[in-house]
């Protein structure tokens, strides 16, 4: 079965940008993470089984980190990069 993929665009509160990549950057769904400038401060790239499990990343963990403010999360469609 193939993998759900998500783009997540996370706000943190000012000054926090670490502090939020460290505690999200070994978590098993996430696949990729960048600090970035702009409106944004990171943005992820998580992989989970169904939407379920989505919802649990996005609410036992993303709502669990006090120093995220916002985030934005874009369910990725039929587009991505070919496999070799």
């Amino acid at each position: 079965m193939k993998k759900m993929e998500a783009i997540i665009l996370v706000v943190s509160r000012p000054g926090t940008e670490e502090k939020v990549y460290e505690k999200l950057k070994d978590h098993p769904n996430v696949k990729e993470i960048y600090r970035v400038y702009g409106e944004y401060d990171l943005i992820l790239r998580v992989e989970v089984n169904d939407i379920e499990e989505l919802d649990k990343f996005h609410d036992g963990v993303l709502r669990q980190t006090r120093e995220i403010e916002l985030t934005e999360t874009l369910i990725a469609s039929t587009y991505g990069l070919k496999e070799d």
